[in-house]
């Protein structure tokens, strides 16, 4: 597999296993300290714990922007196909 096929598939199942993780959370709470729900700079922290994400951020800001992502990887997938 060409090196820049074998990038965008990495990406691909990078991207599906995250929608997966935030789709678990927005269930039942799982993963909710899963590393990809971490801010960039500062953690939430309240009495000494950190806090897991909002579930509103969740639904409305990371599903849809990982899902866009993965939508051009997928076109990008075809092209070098």
């Amino acid at each position: 597999m060409k090196s820049k096929k074998k990038a965008v598939v990495d990406r691909v199942k990078h991207l599906e296993v995250a929608i997966a993780k935030a789709h678990e959370y927005l269930e039942c709470g799982k993963n909710a300290h899963w590393h990809g729900f971490r801010p960039l700079f500062v953690d939430k922290v309240r009495d000494g714990a950190v806090l897991p994400p909002h579930r509103g951020w969740v639904k409305n800001v990371f599903l849809p922007r990982k899902e866009k992502v993965l939508e051009k990887a997928y076109k990008k997938l075809e092209q070098l196909s």
